[in-house]
């Protein structure tokens, strides 16, 4: 099968593990501890969603992560240190990649075993269902305050789960959630022990996969119409205000001190 040969070609894949059970792709962050986002890990997860969603055997995917960590976010060791070449072209693989996991037509669920701020949170809303572990964790947008602008097509997203008011609360406060809270919001659907994490995620997106196939996919892709229509349209005037603020002297400065004190752990 193709995308089998695809999965197992030895050495394809540095940052993501994926297995194949019963129809159902197994997609595991696998970057160091937190699992953080750099350009490598994005591509190869936008690859592998897009081999995924045009396989016909396949029928229905879930992204989980290692550890305690889904995913710390994005890379900001590795960002900070792009040229202004480098970081737009990573901001438009990130906008790309955050669309296509929008618009991938078969269910889709996140198993969320740790900590999932950020980009992290970003992959989750993306899925149609996100089951969390139970623990001392934190989930959510929290941008803001590391100063980088939260672009309208990721507001969004966020929104599609959150409703309109409690979205632009969370994202102006940066407000990073505990399991509880998540679901007592709305950004996740279930709380299992750490340990069933896995079982509890495959017993949601098979509930999916066992609808007819069609009726389900296109259900799904006319309820999120809109969001991907926004997720899809041209974001370079965002692209170009963030970039903006992203170089500003006050956002370096606290990138910079978040680095330094990630660099001391």
């Amino acid at each position: 099968m193709y995308i089998e040969a695809f999965l197992f070609k030895p050495n394809i894949m540095n940052t993501i593990k994926v297995t194949v059970k019963d129809r159902l792709a197994i997609i595991t962050l696998n970057r160091g501890k937190s699992n953080a986002l750099n350009r490598e890990m994005i591509t190869e997860l936008n690859d592998m969603i897009l081999n995924i969603d045009k396989d016909p055997t396949i029928g229905g995917a879930m992204i989980t992560g290692t550890g305690h960590f889904f995913s710390a976010g994005l890379d900001l060791i590795e960002l900070y240190n792009y040229n202004e070449v480098e970081t737009r072209s990573f901001w438009e693989l990130f906008f790309q990649f955050t669309a296509n996991l929008c618009k991938f037509k078969k269910p889709l669920v996140a198993a969320i075993n740790g900590h999932s701020p950020a980009g992290g949170c970003v992959i989750g809303i993306a899925c149609d269902a996100r089951v969390m572990a139970e623990g001392k964790y934190i989930i959510g947008l929290n941008e803001v305050p590391v100063g980088i602008i939260v672009p309208f097509s990721i507001f969004k997203l966020y929104e599609f789960w959150l409703g309109k008011a409690n979205a632009s609360r969370s994202l102006l406060e940066g407000k990073l959630f505990s399991p509880e809270e998540a679901l007592k919001i709305g950004l996740v659907d279930e709380l299992v022990n750490h340990d069933s994490i896995l079982t509890a995620g495959e017993r949601r997106v098979r509930k999916y996969m066992a609808f007819e196939a069609n009726t389900w996919q296109q259900s799904k892709l006319n309820i999120r119409q809109e969001v991907i229509a926004t997720l899809e349209s041209d974001q370079t005037e965002t692209l170009n205000n963030m970039l903006d603020q992203w170089w500003s002297p006050a956002t370096r400065s606290i990138l910079k001190t978040i680095i330094d004190n990630l660099q001391k752990k």
